[in-house]
């Protein structure tokens, strides 16, 4: 099946520092099972980096090559997904304030996404290019017409917002995008090795796709369990233990056994984290043969952005003649 006959999908990250395991089950996982199947663009979201980042531009740089050769070491495939850098598709920004026409204020304001993000990062007075965020992904998940958005589960009211636009605007002006839908993994939100909240990078509880084994190891060993169990053999509660929630996530076949001797006190917190530490390297072995390969040809991840930008740009062109053509303002292209 040619591309032109496949459904899209459209999604991706900001350059803010390396992705984690929490990025491959939320997201990236169905990413690479999807890209057989989809026309799949991945967007390396540096603009929207700058909502939260706009004091360290001169990072960005190294960022968003990070994001790439985490993409390529989780398996995507540049021959099947269009890998692209977001301000280097200038129609995005375009569609941006078209789109921004539609949306009011306090909407952006009540989004959920927003508001915890805003106390997150102690935001008492936010910047118009934060408070618009959910704007600009409109335009990103809409300038190739996309389908389908791969997100974790804090994203989904950022792909209502995109509806509400994308309804808006067919409604107004006529059919141009599909109403794209959100595809959400079976491990939405993965715990952080804190046992507190979702892994993150600025919570400094993440295991990143690129950690070494001794940095797995290391942090595995750290992580949070079971607070009520004192001695090994003491009966366990797999459920509020973080390390069984990461045998539930990458080492399913395996996790009933477990569940069940933590239940009955016959495996210890120390055994079981050894186990999940062996297992998670193995999962990451072939990520890090994988991102080797791009370590050692740096110039390869620049000829694999240029590249898909170029058809991420061409697409763009298309979309946005549509859409000046249908919001009558092609004054002179009669």
């Amino acid at each position: 099946m040619s591309n032109k006959e496949k459904q899209r999908i459209l999604t991706g990250d900001r350059p803010t520092g390396r992705l984690h395991l929490g990025h491959y089950v939320g997201s990236l996982q169905n990413r690479v099972e999807l890209q057989e199947e989809y026309d799949t663009f991945l967007i390396i979201a540096d603009v929207q980096a700058l909502t939260t980042n706009f004091e360290k531009p001169e990072k960005l740089g190294e960022d968003v090559r990070q994001v790439a050769r985490d993409y390529l070491a989780a398996g995507i495939d540049p021959e099947k997904t269009t890998i692209f850098v977001q301000s280097m598709v200038p129609e995005i920004a375009e569609l941006t304030i078209f789109f921004s026409m539609l949306v009011t204020v306090n909407q952006l304001r009540h989004n959920p996404t927003i508001k915890s993000e805003a106390d997150q990062y102690g935001y008492k007075d936010m910047t118009y290019g934060f408070l618009g965020y959910p704007v600009s992904q409109a335009a990103d998940i809409s300038f190739c017409r996309a389908n389908l958005v791969p997100v974790g589960e804090d994203q989904i009211p950022h792909i209502e917002q995109t509806r509400k636009i994308v309804r808006k605007f067919n409604n107004l002006y006529g059919e141009v995008f599909p109403e794209p839908k959100a595809l959400i993994s079976d491990f939405p939100r993965l715990m952080g090795i804190d046992g507190k909240s979702k892994m993150s990078k600025s919570l400094n509880n993440a295991i990143y796709l690129s950690d070494s084994v001794e940095e797995v190891n290391k942090k595995i060993m750290k992580a949070k369990t079971d607070p009520a169990r004192i001695h090994k053999d003491d009966p366990g509660h797999p459920e509020v233990c973080t390390v069984f929630h990461y045998h539930e996530a990458f080492n399913k076949e395996e996790s009933e056994e477990i569940a069940s001797k933590c239940r009955a006190g016959t495996i210890g917190c120390v055994a079981c984290k050894k186990r999940m530490a062996k297992k998670l390297n193995l999962f990451l072995d072939p990520m890090r043969e994988r991102r080797k390969k791009y370590l050692e040809n740096p110039q390869l991840i620049e000829e694999i952005i240029q590249k898909g930008t170029k058809r991420a740009r061409k697409e763009a062109a298309l979309t946005l003649e549509k859409v000046r053509e249908v919001m009558k303002i092609d004054y002179f292209n009669k």
